[in-house]
């Protein structure tokens, strides 16, 4: 499994980091992910090959951007 770390703004409380870890988790490639809105950490564990591009759109999509990956 791959593990993508990444810089994500947008979350600004529990409830976002959970929106967004639901988001990502709903996706069939990802395994899991933690989000954690205090630091903009945010770690995805992939079971599938998955572009950062469409994990970028999928947030995007959600109101979060991705600042930096790993």
């Amino acid at each position: 499994m791959k593990t993508l770390k990444m810089k994500v703004d947008g979350m600004h409380c529990g409830g976002c980091s959970g929106r967004l870890k639901r988001t990502l988790e709903a996706l069939p490639q990802v395994e899991s992910c933690e989000a954690n809105h205090e630091t903009k950490d945010v770690v995805v564990t992939l079971k599938e090959e998955l572009s950062l591009e469409a994990i970028t759109k999928v947030l995007a999509d959600g109101g979060f951007t991705v600042l930096s990956a790993e």
